[in-house]
């Protein structure tokens, strides 16, 4: 009877080790590399697409606030204009200086 039992056992096990040997060995097959690279490529455009999306949100936000300073009649302080090469203005810019020269 535990012949039995350990026979039982040990076809269990192999069963088991050869059904995941068989999906390891078939993700190196041409089909299953292109399955993998599918879904990666999924993956990849549904966060370039998220990424575009909370970027237009951003930009909607910040055009509203432009807007409310604007109907306000208050001057909007633009946060972010030190990041940009026109800081100082249109003519006092780094390319304006350079045509000076």
């Amino acid at each position: 009877m535990k012949r039995l039992l350990w026979l039982g056992v040990g076809l269990a096990v192999g069963a088991i080790v050869v059904r995941k040997i068989s999906r390891k060995a078939n993700e190196f097959t041409p089909s299953g590399i292109a399955t993998s690279l599918s879904e990666s490529a999924g993956g990849l455009v549904e966060s370039l697409r998220s990424f575009v999306e909370d970027v237009r949100e951003g930009m909607a936000e910040r055009e509203q606030e432009i807007h409310a300073a604007f109907a306000a009649g208050e001057l909007y302080e633009d946060k972010f204009a030190d990041l940009r090469d026109d800081a100082q203005g249109g003519s006092h810019g780094r390319h304006a200086q350079e045509g000076q020269r």
